[in-house]
């Protein structure tokens, strides 16, 4: 593999692990929220408590399905803004630096 080309490999490594990172928090997060208004469903409703168990984890899950994609996305945008940032960051010191050896450095 050229340079490049594991580079960009590397770059997908990481995003994918901050993808991971970001679901696992949101599962967490979304799925102590949902356990939590199950709670006060159970507590509340006759309704909720009618409801059978299967669906019940159904309702569970897909709180925390929905909060692990929301939290990946997330994480996701940001990793690739931090990405552009990084890369704005290195082409404006190599411009620098080439026109520092073109025409050598301020001696003020």
């Amino acid at each position: 593999m050229r340079s490049h080309d594991v580079a960009k490999h590397q770059e997908a490594v990481e995003a994918s692990w901050e993808a991971a990172r970001g679901a696992t928090y949101g599962a967490v997060k979304w799925g102590i929220a949902s356990a939590l208004l199950g709670g006060i469903g159970y507590a509340v409703s006759p309704l909720y408590r009618g409801l059978t168990l299967q669906f019940k984890v159904y309702i569970q899950m897909s709180g925390m399905v929905l909060g692990s994609m929301i939290e990946a996305d997330y994480r996701l945008r940001e990793y690739e803004a931090s990405m552009r940032m990084r890369r704005r960051l290195m082409r404006e010191q190599a411009m620098w630096q080439s026109l520092e050896e073109q025409y050598g450095k301020d001696d003020d």
